[in-house]
């Protein structure tokens, strides 16, 4: 029969460091947002896209995409609207979420029309442009050499 052997273990004060570490004052709380500032996170990170610093915004706020995803679905169910702070949200129905894919679907439908009636608007000016140049050339006798 073997016994149990005992080893000798050295405490090491050069491995400890004098950082605290990552938890040293316990778990941090969780951030909350009240509805006013989410409706501002939403405006400065839609600002910040139109000049392509959009990740960078996200990075110096803290806040993931994931975050302003669900946001702007609140905001645009109108959910986030006279809310009070502390108040609860809670999820969308689904019909807040049909009101708010509806809204999404109307603007990008009316963006295109808007865009679409620009281009007719310039195809018609220049199929005017191009019967003035045609009646303009039909009106001209062409110069013959006697």
């Amino acid at each position: 029969m073997s016994s149990p052997s005992l080893i000798a273990v050295r405490d090491d004060s050069s491995m400890n460091n004098s950082s605290p570490g990552p938890r040293a004052g316990g778990p941090t709380p969780r951030r909350s947002f009240t509805p006013k500032q989410k409706l501002d996170h939403l405006a400065a990170y839609e600002d910040a896209i139109s000049g392509n610093g959009g990740g960078a915004y996200l990075r110096e706020q803290g806040i993931y995409s994931s975050q302003i995803t669900e946001w702007r679905k609140l905001r645009d169910a109108g959910v986030l609207q006279g809310k009070k702070p502390g108040e609860k949200i809670g999820r969308l129905t689904p019909e807040q979420a049909e009101i708010a894919r509806l809204r999404r679907q109307l603007e990008l439908t009316e963006r295109r029309l808007e865009t679409t009636g620009v281009a007719l608007e310039i195809m018609s000016k220049m199929h005017e442009l191009l019967e003035n140049l045609s009646k303009s050339s039909r009106d001209e006798t062409p110069q013959t050499k006697p």
